[in-house]
């Protein structure tokens, strides 16, 4: 159970502040809104600047459950194994958060208590599960089972996250080409064109009116680009923005089927984790939609677990989302029809981490090609542009 602070009016229209005992931040407002309140504020206690330290790895996470899970296996007591591994673990933010979770121990506080802390540092997933295992005394399991977790979505995230860098590095490169080219190279010859008086090609003249522009106002560009960059940054932060840039996401040819997949995976390897630690769907159900950067994947499983909870099945609204792939809903299905749902979403997980490491694979394949056609195409155009006047010279010179 974690506490909340809160602020609310009652019946009367009268403000009161208070603390609440609840799972969830979802299950705080319930229980506030049956007591015939309105909530105005709520904010779980320890999100103040204790909570607000970096945001850990999952690689980093992975590697402090494998180790707290062995040495509490080991035999070890809980305060002499948050002990060593606050002295173990390099991470500073996640060194610091486990010291402050021993002392909080020591004082006799449970252990999932301890870790909601600092909610940047360790994730909901993370202390529901912690939780569980305190509950069922199955903590050195919990722990396993979140090693599983953390190191499969860093593999995860850092393949997706290859893909997506890949481009980008090579379209820096390329304009960074470009940017030399025509800053360095292309004023020699502009010099040497005009000393020779003849009128210029279209596409040379162009070619060296953007050079000069270049020269005499590349910092103003340069603070254009910045700026509508910084500005689509900050509109993507606003509902509407975000709402379209998930769209983008899910829609863009190449990027958008591997977005997919990989929601499709954290879906089904989250949901499984949670379930097969004992964390009710519900809750399951909201942790994983929580995790999800997609706006519109996200919305989409908040409606499921409003829709599961007046009693549906939930590969009904999966289905009804029309954005995961069919295979998805249909084994969601066959696990609540088989009363296993968390083996089947571990299948479906492995299958669809599978499938984003041969879409990764592919997209780098086809990206290869693309990149050196562009790159050519750039500056070999360029290079034409700035030799094709000379050739028309000694084409003159040969004809006089």
């Amino acid at each position: 159970m974690a506490q909340y602070n809160y602020k609310v009016m009652d019946k009367s229209g009268k403000p009161k502040k208070g603390t609440v005992e609840a799972v969830n931040e979802e299950k705080a407002k319930e229980k506030l809104k049956s007591e015939g309140f309105i909530v105005q504020e709520i904010k779980e206690q320890g999100t103040g600047k204790k909570g607000k330290g970096k945001k850990v790895k999952d690689q980093d996470l992975a590697v402090f459950c494998k180790q707290f899970g062995s040495v509490l296996n080991a035999g070890v007591t809980m305060i002499s194994a948050l002990e060593m591994m606050g002295d173990q673990i390099e991470n500073k933010a996640l060194q610091r958060a486990i010291r402050e979770a021993q002392a909080y121990v020591q004082k006799g506080g449970a252990l999932a208590d301890a870790f909601r802390l600092n909610p940047k540092v360790f994730p909901p997933i993370f202390i529901n599960m912690v939780a569980a295992g305190e509950i069922s005394g199955s903590l050195e399991t919990s722990f396993e089972r979140l090693t599983t977790h953390f190191e499969n979505a860093n593999k995860l995230k850092s393949k997706v996250k290859g893909a997506m860098t890949y481009p980008i590095v090579i379209l820096i490169v390329v304009i960074a080409v470009v940017v030399v080219l025509l800053v360095g190279v292309v004023p020699t010859f502009a010099d040497m064109f005009e000393d020779l008086g003849s009128e210029l090609p279209k596409p040379t003249q162009m070619l060296v009116n953007f050079s000069e522009f270049l020269q005499h106002h590349g910092i103003v560009l340069a603070l254009i680009i910045a700026a509508v960059i910084f500005g689509l940054v900050q509109y993507g932060k606003t509902p509407s923005g975000a709402q379209l840039y998930s769209s983008i996401a899910i829609k863009a040819p190449l990027f958008g089927n591997l977005t997919v997949k990989s929601a499709a995976a954290t879906f089904a390897r989250t949901l499984s984790t949670l379930m097969g630690s004992g964390v009710p769907l519900m809750d399951a159900i909201e942790q994983v939609a929580r995790m999800q950067n997609n706006k519109i994947i996200r919305e989409g499983l908040l409606d499921a677990k409003t829709q599961v909870a007046k009693g549906v099945p939930l590969s009904k609204p999966i289905r009804d989302m029309e954005i995961f792939p069919p295979m998805l809903s249909q084994m969601t299905k066959i696990g609540e029809e088989t009363g296993n749902i968390e083996d089947m979403m571990d299948k479906v997980a492995d299958y669809y981490e599978m499938e984003v490491n041969n879409a990764t694979d592919a997209l780098t394949a086809m990206m290869e090609p693309l990149i050196i056609v562009v790159m050519g195409v750039t500056v070999g155009g360029i290079v034409l542009a700035i030799y094709s006047p000379m050739l028309g010279m000694y084409d003159a010179i040969d004809n006089y």
